[in-house]
């Protein structure tokens, strides 16, 4: 029987994140087997292998793995023949340049002349290129952050999540060069038979996730508003409309994203409605 080989970070945040979503997407296999750097899905075809994370774009590129979760970052800098086939909506980061607090930052054209160093000479150069500047880049790999303190380089281009590290090292980021988050890479030569695993994969993916951001509501409103939060809450293809006991009210089922609920919670009380629930969902297909 095919089986889709998937390749995921051994270890970190990222790794973390994507075996949650590998279980939260129904999908059964021995986790304790990623001391060995392969595990097999129990109820599902799929067989995990562990790897470095700048290791994935190529592991796919070569057809090793089929399909790769991975920082788009990775994937820019290692420049490898994959295709990206879905983003995930975690580990997002941006790549950027900083410079110490201490100096004025004047533009890109700051950085002539200057000496940048970075983990991600690739990304860098390229930006660089477009943007016709002259700088020295120094690659080296972790602790990036420290080179303008040692007097190594005047600059660092790295990833930035909060900005703290960049802060209690004395750096401020002056330019965001690109922006990052945790994709699926595919090799672009997937048979048609691991296709079809895929496509399943990612509508499992895609369940999982669209769950997260999206609430089920409930509340109980005066019939005479009902058509105005029906506006508010259309849900999925329409609310659910229920009548209550009491004359003139009914209950409104329907779905809600949860970033928006906050900018419309005036609205609805605005609009009489009482004894809002916001409920978790846990998968949600459209």
């Amino acid at each position: 029987m095919e089986k889709l080989k998937i390749a995921i970070q051994k270890e970190g945040r990222l790794s973390e994140k994507s075996l949650q979503l590998i279980q939260e997407s129904g999908i059964r296999h021995n986790q304790d087997s990623k001391r060995k750097l392969i595990s097999v899905g129990e109820n599902f075809p799929v067989e995990i292998l562990y790897l470095r994370d700048d290791d994935i774009p190529q592991y796919v590129a070569d057809a090793v793995a089929d399909i790769g979760l991975v920082g788009e970052n990775e994937v820019m800098e290692k420049d490898k023949k994959v295709d990206v086939v879905e983003r995930l909506g975690f580990a997002r980061c941006r790549l950027s340049l900083a410079i110490p607090q201490s100096e004025t930052y004047t533009g890109k054209a700051y950085f002539n002349g200057r000496k940048i160093a970075t983990s991600y000479p690739v990304i860098l150069r390229k930006y660089l290129d477009r943007n016709h500047l002259n700088a020295e880049i120094h690659e080296i790999s972790g602790s990036v952050e420290i080179a303008p303190g040692i007097g190594l380089a005047d600059a660092i281009f790295d990833i930035v999540s909060t900005g703290s590290t960049l802060i209690s090292n004395r750096l401020k980021e002056v330019e965001v060069v690109a922006n990052s988050e945790a994709v699926v890479i595919s090799t672009p030569d997937l048979s048609s038979a691991r296709k079809k695993i895929l496509e399943k994969l990612l509508f499992r993916f895609k369940a999982v996730r669209q769950s997260k951001n999206n609430k089920y509501i409930l509340l109980n409103a005066p019939n005479k508003n009902l058509d105005k939060i029906v506006q508010l809450l259309p849900g999925m293809k329409s609310p659910t409309i229920l009548p209550l006991y009491e004359k003139d009210w009914s209950s409104l089922h329907s779905v809600i994203n949860e970033n928006d609920f906050w900018e419309i919670v005036e609205k609805l009380k605005e609009y009489g409605a009482e004894g809002i629930l916001v409920v978790p969902i846990e998968k949600m297909i459209l």
